[in-house]
């Protein structure tokens, strides 16, 4: 039997916040148990290992994020919806660097099936809904999204645009007014 006060939960929700202060890549077993002031082997009931842990850390992340995803989301379209939902992966990015690093982990087949990923597809795929963009075109958007949301966020909480002016938060205004042009006007397929 586990340690009495110890469960699944509580020691991902405590890798979780281990990641958010000393990176996810620092998240192991080991480290989890010397938080706990615990023997490694007392967590084994409970995770397989550290790749267990981790990809339990990004689960929960995903999870999140999608819920905070779904609560801005609701009642918005069009731009409003665009940046609703860019501003929810910011600000948890910024919140949670740790977590934020997690939810980017590459899951095998099983985990990414009965993760929240899919709930994320989604949800930006409801937003080009407000766009009028059909498939391929959809995908090759979901994708952009992706990349320039994640990409700004990456640099920026790299420190990647503290040496210059304008603020960055002018920036990533900017970037979503752009996105929202470019998704208007989407170019057609020559």
């Amino acid at each position: 039997m586990g340690r009495v006060g110890l469960s699944t939960e509580r020691l991902v929700r405590a890798g979780a916040e281990l990641a958010d202060e000393v990176g996810f890549d620092q998240v192991t077993v080991s480290a989890l148990a010397r938080r706990f002031d615990v023997k490694v082997a007392s967590l084994y009931s409970h995770v397989k290992n550290s790749d267990d842990l981790r990809t339990r850390i990004a689960l929960l992340a995903l999870e999140e994020l999608a819920d905070r995803g779904d609560l801005a989301l609701a009642g918005r379209a069009g731009k409003d919806a665009l940046t609703a939902l860019a501003d929810v992966y910011r600000d948890y990015a910024r919140e949670h660097p740790g977590r934020y690093a997690a939810a980017q982990l590459r899951l095998d087949p099983e985990a990414a099936a009965a993760s929240a990923g899919g709930r994320h597809a989604r949800m930006t795929r409801a937003i080009l809904r407000g766009y009028d963009l059909t498939e391929p075109d959809q995908t090759h958007a979901v994708r952009l999204l992706g990349s320039v949301f994640h990409g700004y966020v990456s640099l920026e909480l790299g420190g990647g645009f503290s040496h210059s002016a304008p603020d960055t938060q002018e920036t990533w205004t900017r970037i979503l007014d752009a996105l929202d042009a470019l998704l208007r006007t989407w170019p057609p397929k020559e």
